[in-house]
């Protein structure tokens, strides 16, 4: 047993009691491991912690909370990898002491490259506790336009519709329109022909729009049909308004679109469309 010990000393411990290559290697795995488990337990303390707000009193909505979270998890992320850093250099003879000094010494050389990664850092901290966004939020930045999938120190990505995924640098964050801040607004446009009982259209209109307002949770004021809007060359517009929840208004103005068709189908009320009147003359 003894020999085992002393072999297997051999192989992680040279004559110096210095650790070997693989000593070293065997170290700076243990030391990513713990890095890791660190890492897993601080991002489960954040999870528990942003479930239990409302006992806290925290105050914040869910989107506000995952949008937190996800940057505390990768602040703490850098900040264990850095303390596992150091002393898997120092493992290798590398003093992280002298390190510092040097990027001490060095530092405004690199501190003009290192300006667009604090600005993006701040920005962000800025955004988050201004709620400009959040995480779930449908936003427009600076003409890129979709759903904040993730807000990170340095960049906010946000998924557009076609599946396509935009990196945004916080730092160059100027102009947000966000669309989920309160109610938004429904508007359908429909079009009846000029032979058509104005009254009656709007009657049907005005049917529909109580019985979806009974049957949508979602609907926060109206739908209310504000009469003529338009005298076309063919047609006769009409207008219905109504305010939804956030990112219900799409919804909202499909069902409605669908209700007007399926009612002045029954109701016998012409919806005009281009037509085209072809006289054949015999010869």
């Amino acid at each position: 047993m003894q020999g085992v010990l002393q072999f297997l000393k051999g192989i992680f411990i040279n004559r110096n009691e210095d650790l070997t290559i693989l000593g070293k290697l065997v170290k700076i795995v243990i030391i990513f491991l713990l890095v890791r488990i660190a890492i897993r337990v601080l991002n489960a303390l954040i999870n528990r912690t942003m479930e239990r707000r409302n006992k806290l009193r925290f105050g914040m909505d869910d989107r506000k909370a995952n949008t937190l979270a996800a940057i505390l998890k990768n602040l703490g992320k850098y900040v264990f990898y850095f303390i596992g850093l150091v002393p898997a250099l120092e493992l290798f003879g590398i003093k992280t002491t002298s390190i510092l000094a040097t990027a001490g010494i060095g530092g405004l050389a690199i501190g003009f490259g290192a300006q667009s990664l604090v600005k993006d850092v701040i920005t962000g901290f800025f955004i988050l506790f201004e709620d400009q966004f959040s995480v779930g939020d449908y936003v427009k930045i600076d003409g890129y336009e979709g759903i904040v999938e993730e807000m990170g120190l340095r960049v906010t990505k946000v998924r557009g519709f076609s599946g396509e995924l935009y990196i945004i640098p916080n730092s160059n964050i100027q102009i947000v329109t966000n669309s989920t801040k309160g109610a938004m607004r429904a508007l359908v446009e429909v079009s009846i022909s000029y032979e058509e009982d104005i009254d009656k259209a709007i009657k049907v209109l005005e049917d529909i729009s109580k019985k979806l307002k009974d049957r949508e949770d979602s609907i926060v004021e109206g739908p209310t049909v504000l009469g003529i809007s338009k005298l076309g060359e063919y047609e006769i517009g009409l207008t219905i308004v109504a305010k939804t929840k956030p990112m219900e208004q799409w919804r909202i103005e499909r069902l409605l679109r669908k209700e007007i068709k399926e009612a002045f189908d029954n109701n016998n009320i012409e919806i005009p469309y281009p037509k085209r009147v072809v006289i054949e003359k015999k010869a």
